[in-house]
């Protein structure tokens, strides 16, 4: 039986994504694979047995959404390969034209596109419903034809079940080996710090953890530790940011390095909708770093990790109560040792991508099978 050949795309993330190169391509290409991605990248390359080939990620969002699409189709549609995975809801009609010549299409769905766009500050405020339902109703129809879809939290597999049988569910969880590391620290000499990483934006709650570091004891001597991309002159201009210590974007070892040296992770995201639904990598990424989270209490992740007592909950949007969960952890680090073991625990044995590789390799040979019939 020959090689299946594979094609990821994307127009919006890098071609070497997190969650696109570094799980899906690079798992696929150790487990015997033929993988390509075409995407953002400085020059076409391999790595790590992928081949990937660059387009131009243009500035403007328009741009981006016109001459960007059309290079990855035309880059695409030459390749000749068995399965295209695209990744971006802009994607959809190019998605289409190679459904539409015979190929066998999946869609990857990492968020709920159509209720994303009720929060886009771009948009006009009075647009932002006709076109989230405009987007829902496309959507639905696209993914009738598919030959698969990808998603990443059960709530959005939900949503489509009934419109394409092929849906399976693959989280976006880490792999533990990455961040358990080769350098365990005991927990006196880690430093007495919370950690917030990844994007940065109001919704994501980044001014509420801010705010929060100015109500901890000024004897605690504490610190937040942010990583991710540029903050605004509003956040600086928070009390709270004396006590922060800015890193800026880093990479995953890095970012797995800083978040070792830490006691506490943070992750208070608003309770909108896109986000009440949602499993955000960092949830698993500070448990798997054996840190205690402080975390949004939303329904969805309290019935995942309360009864693995590794997490307080708190209401994103009360400042008081983030700072009360933050000094606790931080004031009794028997406790939240204890915690963050058990979270670690969880990663090793079931929340770790290991458990979500063999099902996106299970659709792949679905496909398969139905070529060799065809």
């Amino acid at each position: 039986m020959r090689t299946l050949r594979i094609v990821h795309l994307t127009s919006v993330h890098s071609a070497l994504d997190s969650r696109i190169f570094k799980k899906e391509c690079r798992s696929l290409a150790r487990a015997g694979f033929d993988v390509t991605v075409v995407g953002p990248h400085p020059m076409d390359t391999v790595e790590e047995r992928v081949r990937i080939l660059a387009v131009k990620k243009h500035r403007s969002r328009i741009a981006r959404m016109t001459r960007t699409v059309w290079n990855v189709f035309q880059t695409a549609k030459h390749l000749d390969a068995d399965v295209y995975h695209f990744h971006d809801p802009e994607l959809i009609p190019v998605a289409l034209l190679l459904r539409r010549s015979g190929k066998n299409v999946v869609y990857d769905i990492h968020e709920d596109f159509p209720r994303d766009l009720l929060f886009k500050p771009y948009l006009p405020q009075w647009s932002k419903g006709l076109l989230s339902q405009l987007a829902e109703s496309f959507e639905r129809f696209a993914c009738r034809h598919f030959s698969g879809l990808v998603s990443v939290t059960p709530s959005i597999a939900a949503r489509f079940q009934t419109v394409n049988r092929r849906t399976v569910i693959v989280c976006n969880y880490p792999f533990p080996e990455e961040l358990v590391g080769t350098e365990p620290r005991d927990w006196e000499s880690r430093n007495l710090a919370a950690a917030y990483v990844g994007t940065i934006t109001p919704q994501r709650g980044i001014a509420e953890m801010v705010s929060a570091m100015a109500l901890l004891p000024e004897s605690l001597g504490a610190t937040l530790e942010i990583a991710g991309d540029q903050i605004s002159e509003q956040l600086i201009r928070l009390h709270g940011w004396s006590r922060v210590r800015f890193h800026g974007p880093l990479d995953q070892p890095n970012t797995y390095r800083l978040l070792r040296s830490v006691r506490v992770g943070v992750v208070c995201e608003h309770p909108i909708p896109t986000f009440l639904e949602a499993l955000p990598v960092k949830l698993f990424e500070y448990m798997g770093a054996g840190l205690p989270v402080v975390a949004s209490d939303f329904p969805l992740w309290r019935n995942m990790l309360g009864g693995l007592d590794c997490a307080l909950f708190v209401d994103p949007l009360n400042v008081r109560e983030i700072a009360d969960a933050i000094q606790y952890l931080l004031t009794h680090p028997r406790e939240a040792e204890e915690m963050g073991i058990r979270g670690q625990a969880a990663v090793i044995e079931h929340l770790n991508w290991n458990t979500q590789l063999p099902k996106l390799v299970g659709l792949y040979s679905d496909l398969a099978n139905n070529l060799c019939a065809g």
